[in-house]
């Protein structure tokens, strides 16, 4: 991304271009093997799960109906599940995608799935398995929602443009174009009498489309509903009947607009998502709604429980629909559905006959986002997207227990507690590994009556914030930066009093349009590093380059800022060395602050890099930095010679340095350590 424009750089007292010292290209080494004064061993994948966000009931194999959904992986699979037994009856890989929002069949018997990072689209038919079809539209790279259409045409909507696409195998794609021009995402789409139907992402608007002339209208809002902050994230025809649920991942309104009217015909609140059923003979559809399967007439407005349960913060289906389960109590048709985890949930409108099985699909590892040191010594770890949460022997490596838990951001010690941060809402929770694992939201304790904990103490939701980023200890206090969500910029410093339970402040923009994704803390004052980026990539920046600032813990002020590495656009890693110095990263830039005089005092280029990721850790056993490298290396610097050995080339993104002295790093799902030859 071109940056606007440049500010006048600080004048530095020292600017090294150093060559590397004995460079190892560590790429496969072998658990144990030494490199450059100690040794590196794969520990191994500590965090792996289920996680579906796709999926559609319909025919698999011979006609049989399955579930299907897209499990979350490298590659993603496509999985097909026996609705009678839960057994996995059909595992397909999905090349090149990492994962999949968008899982439909149509009328064929064909079954679309869209990725996501890549915006590709595959088809699978009984004939000729799974056919990766490649971008439907260049632009785009990830495909949020299909839809079916008439015979073997899909629907697809996309960001970052915002663009509406037909497939059809007999006459390829078919690109409506992008719907609005204030829009970047088509989050939703459905078809239904010659129309596709298409919502966006917040502030929500509502869109048909006719399939044929490609004519776009907009669909009036419902009276009262005010769409900033709200998506159009959920939209189903059924029967007749287009259901729309306004809001985010989290349960919000749900309204019906009724086709052939032109008019909004009723209403319900806090329904979960993703999708509601297929009408039954009466025209009833089945949904989540305040954590029951609930049933809803659309001719008269009524909701009927079901007295199935469906709970946690996930609580949104997988897929929703009516299969034959041959089951002595399930007689005729039941509603079947899945839910992230691969649980699958059954119910039997004539009986009330209900249940929950765990399916047959298979765990996939996670990638590692944050590791931490914990305050019982321990090692942890959180992952992207289906998240998790385990601990590390840090004597074997070994991890010693795994929860269910949601995408970490950052994760700290303070106080005898681990800090984690949440995406999204940035939420910050506190974990006491004294006590009992209880995550109410995620994974409850078997045994009733135990306190939350993690417990969540506070989310930065109402300032836009997404991310939570960095954590770090600030004396008697937790400081947390913040990346805002989709549309915004500017991230919020916030500092928690753990005495108190409350927050001491909450400053937003303490560098204009800026999030804060590093940080570090000396003396009453709390360092961050900057990026210029939202915490959402559809949001363009509007500032040239990341920055550093300081700021007053007792005051809740800031002190002051300086560009430290012209036109980098973020410091995602900062640290402070044991003679006092500030240490930072940016892009292929290690550079040293002298605090005090608030000028940067060395600069040592690793490379022309302007890359947003990396982290830098001073290890106090051996006093050197270690520090990921844009996302391509894991390396060692003295901050005393200036001199720097790349001990690993790989995809590191994530580092801890233990008290030991031993350094824990990333690659992808796969957690290393690194033992350094102390003296």
């Amino acid at each position: 991304m071109t940056l606007i424009r440049r500010l006048a750089t600080v004048a530095l007292a020292v600017t090294l271009a150093l060559p590397t010292a004995n460079a190892a290209n560590a790429a496969g080494v072998a658990p144990g093997e030494a490199v450059s004064g100690g040794k590196i061993t794969d520990l191994g994948v500590p965090l792996q799960d289920v996680l579906l966000i796709g999926g559609a009931v319909a025919p698999g194999t011979g006609g049989r109906t399955v579930l299907w959904s897209a499990s979350s992986g490298t590659p993603a699979r496509l999985n097909a599940v026996d609705p009678g037994t839960g057994a996995e009856v059909a595992r397909f890989d999905l090349p090149g995608a990492g994962g999949s929002w968008a899982v439909d069949a149509t009328p064929d018997g064909s079954v679309y799935v869209g990725s996501y990072g890549d915006g590709r689209l595959y088809r699978w038919t009984e004939q000729g398995g799974v056919q990766d079809l490649g971008r439907p539209i260049a632009s785009e790279n990830f495909i949020w929602s299909v839809a079916p259409g008439e015979g073997a045409t899909v629907y697809g909507g996309t960001s970052p443009g915002g663009r509406l696409f037909a497939y059809d195998p007999a006459t390829g794609v078919r690109d409506y174009g992008k719907l609005s021009p204030s829009h970047a995402y088509v989050r939703s789409v459905s078809a239904g009498g010659g129309k596709i139907y298409a919502g966006t992402e917040d502030p929500a608007a509502l869109f048909e489309v006719d399939a044929a002339s490609g004519a776009v209208k907009s669909i009036p809002l419902p009276a009262g509903l005010d769409p900033a902050g709200k998506w159009a994230y959920d939209v189903n025809v059924a029967g007749g009947h287009l259901y729309v649920r306004f809001g985010g991942a989290s349960p919000g309104p749900l309204h019906v607009w009724d086709i052939a009217a032109g008019a909004w015909a009723g209403s319900l609140d806090a329904a979960h998502g993703l999708d509601v059923s297929a009408p039954d003979e009466q025209g009833r559809v089945y949904l989540v709604k305040s954590g029951e399967l609930v049933r809803y007439d659309p001719g008269t407005g009524t909701v009927t429980g079901t007295g199935v349960p469906i709970t946690g913060r996930v609580a949104n289906t997988r897929g929703i629909g009516w299969a034959e389960l041959g089951l002595p109590d399930y007689p005729g048709r039941s509603v079947v559905g899945l839910l992230w985890r691969g649980l699958m949930f059954r119910y039997n409108p004539q009986t009330g006959a209900r249940s929950f099985v765990q399916t047959g699909i298979k765990g996939e590892p996670i990638d590692i986002t944050a590791l931490s040191e914990g305050p019982d010594r321990r090692m942890y770890a959180g992952g992207f997207l289906n998240g998790g949460f385990a601990a590390i022997d840090p004597k074997t490596g070994r991890p010693e227990e795994f929860h269910t838990f949601s995408q970490s951001e950052g994760m700290t010690s303070h106080d005898g507690r681990l800090y984690v941060g949440a995406y999204p809402e940035a939420r910050v929770y506190s974990y006491d590994p004294e006590l009992p694992w209880n995550s109410t939201e995620y994974s409850p304790s078997p045994e009733p009556g135990p306190a939350a904990n993690p417990a969540r103490l506070f989310d930065l939701s109402a300032d836009k914030q997404i991310r939570p980023r960095a954590m770090v200890s600030a004396g008697r206090y937790l400081a947390v930066g913040t990346m805002p969500d989709l549309g915004h910029l500017g991230g919020v410093l916030a500092v928690w009093d753990p005495r108190t339970g409350a927050l001491k402040s909450a400053k937003r923009n303490v560098i204009t349009d800026q999030s804060i994704v590093s940080l570090a803390y000396r003396d009453g004052v709390v360092y961050g590093g900057t990026s210029i980026y939202s915490g959402q990539s559809a949001t363009p920046p509007t500032q040239p380059e990341a920055k550093l600032f300081a700021w007053s813990v007792r005051e809740n002020r800031l002190l002051w800022e300086l560009v430290p590495a012209p036109g980098k656009p973020a410091i995602p890693g900062l640290t402070f060395d044991d003679r006092g110095r500030l240490w930072g990263i940016a892009g292929g830039a290690v550079f040293a602050v002298d605090v005090g005089a608030r000028k940067v005092v060395t600069t040592v280029t690793l490379s022309a890099s302007t890359s947003a990721s990396g982290r830098l850790e001073f290890n106090r056993r051996d006093r050197k930095l270690y520090g990921a490298h844009a996302g391509s290396s894991l390396f060692q610097f003295d901050p005393r010679s200036r001199r720097h050995t790349v001990l690993r080339e790989g995809p590191v993104h994530q580092l801890a340095v233990h008290r030991s002295g031993d350094v824990y790093f990333a690659e992808g799902a796969t957690l290393l350590r690194y033992e350094p030859q102390i003296r």
